[in-house]
């Protein structure tokens, strides 16, 4: 079991994750990543995330991988 932590970023700030998450492996860590965009991009809010991005990090602040919130929107019609 680790902790990870889902920071959102974009070129305006970043939304920092204090408390993490404990996560079994790699893959619940994507799993949990891809939720909590598309929790973010569903939520009522006049913001734009086609720019920002969920990076994910170890409990040492070691950047794991990065979620680009356009992955999950695809792309605008």
């Amino acid at each position: 079991m680790a902790q990870v932590y889902f920071h959102c970023s974009n070129a305006r700030g970043v939304l920092v994750d204090r408390r993490g998450t404990p996560v079994s492996d790699l893959i619940e860590a994507c799993e949990q990543a891809v939720s909590r965009v598309r929790s973010l991009i569903a939520s009522r809010s006049l913001e734009d995330w086609r720019d920002w991005a969920l990076h994910v990090s170890d409990e040492a602040g070691d950047e794991i991988f990065v979620v680009p919130f356009a992955f999950v929107l695809g792309k605008p019609h």
